[in-house]
């Protein structure tokens, strides 16, 4: 999706970025809910890999809002770009290597596919735009679909009026 952002024509920039944010704010909110609570319970020092995934997390949230609220007409624009990449891919190798590999050497193939389908739940009524603060699997319950229905809510007013 950074390539989609990257690539996009300028008319279509600010569409390819909307949807980049909330490809990552949808999918950090189901892990955030799922994974890393089961992780937690699961792996060997679950609360320390969990731990390190949040603050990589958070740390992207934070870039992303900032980018989001600047705009991509913006003149760091381009350079924040680089530096979200930059952290999510880092953060994406991180979960690989610490988490979702031993995840899946320590659980069966029923567990990895209930795990999924929850996934793929939870993202249907995650908020659309990151939250920094609310990395914990009880925020994101708590306030994960008011957030979703205002962050949806806004999306359709500002397409409706004509801004994005």
């Amino acid at each position: 999706m950074f390539d989609e952002v990257e690539q996009a024509p300028p008319e279509k920039l600010a569409q390819a970025f909307d949807r980049l944010t909330r490809m990552l704010s949808v999918h950090e909110t189901a892990e955030e809910e799922i994974v890393h609570p089961y992780a937690r319970r699961r792996l060997d020092n679950g609360h320390g890999v969990v731990g390190d995934r949040l603050e990589e997390e958070s740390r992207a949230k934070r870039m992303l809002v900032d980018l989001h609220r600047k705009g991509v007409d913006d003149p760091g624009f381009w350079d924040g770009l680089g530096r979200l990449r930059t952290a999510v891919t880092a953060h994406a190798r991180s979960e690989e290597r610490y988490e979702f590999a031993r995840l899946r050497a320590g659980t069966s193939v029923l567990e990895r596919r209930a795990m999924a389908a929850a996934v793929r739940a939870a993202e249907a009524c995650a908020p659309a735009l990151p939250h920094p603060g609310a990395e914990s699997a009880a925020r994101n319950l708590l306030l994960g679909t008011p957030l979703a229905l205002m962050d949806r809510a806004r999306e359709a007013i500002t397409k409706a009026l004509g801004k994005r």
